[in-house]
């Protein structure tokens, strides 16, 4: 299934790689296929054009996404960075945003991601609890006295409010949504599909860099 899930991402990438010439003349709007940030929101990495995801893993939308991001992320030039933003308006999401924050810290991100994602979207498993999400840890090679150490540490929690800010600064009204270099927002709503929602990123992309030479 997840190798099916894999290629049907890949031809997707491929097709839209080929369309390319096509999709490079087409404008996006402004206020009609993305928002624009007032006032932009700071990036991790000035020096580069930066793409952030926000998300959820218990969102469907989101899980069925990831597949299509990863293929996608692939294909970045040297000059865009890529980061994941866990969104927070329940008191559960935090628990989520606290594992992705404490996986990235212990440097297994690429592997406890799809875990987690998994978890709740395919195992509906709610994890509620710190232990439930550190289950998960211990079931993938983590100990649980590093991942207990991590989880509440003050610099997770530090990257969680800030995930919090970041998302209130940018309008955050539902997952998935790709916010562009602090300043473009691009959400399903205008969007159009996931894969617009890339197309329209690309776009952006290229304005951004555009801007820089100017």
């Amino acid at each position: 299934m997840l190798k099916q899930v894999l290629l049907a991402a890949s031809l997707l990438v491929i097709g839209l790689a080929c369309s390319a010439a096509e999709d490079a003349a087409k404008t996006y709007v402004a206020g009609t296929d993305y928002d624009v940030i007032s006032p932009p929101v700071r990036t991790g990495d000035p020096n580069k054009i930066e793409v952030a995801e926000f998300f959820w893993y218990g969102c469907s939308h989101c899980y069925s996404f990831e597949p299509i991001l990863q293929a996608w992320e692939k294909t970045l030039p040297d000059d865009v960075s890529f980061r994941g933003i866990p969104a927070i308006w329940r008191p559960n999401m935090e628990l989520h945003a606290k594992a992705y924050y404490t996986a990235e810290a212990l440097g297994v991100l690429d592997t406890l991601s799809p875990v987690i994602f998994q978890a709740m979207n395919v195992d509906r498993k709610q994890l509620a609890s710190q232990a439930e999400i550190a289950a998960l840890f211990t079931a993938n090679g983590v100990s649980e006295a590093d991942f207990n150490k991590a989880f509440n540490s003050f610099g997770v929690k530090s990257q969680v409010s800030q995930a919090t800010a970041t998302a209130k600064a940018a309008g955050l009204k539902g997952t998935p949504a790709l916010m562009v270099n602090g300043k473009y927002y691009v959400s399903g709503g205008k969007g159009g599909t996931q894969a617009d929602m890339l197309k329209v990123v690309d776009f952006l992309i290229e304005k951004e860099r555009a801007a820089k030479v100017k």
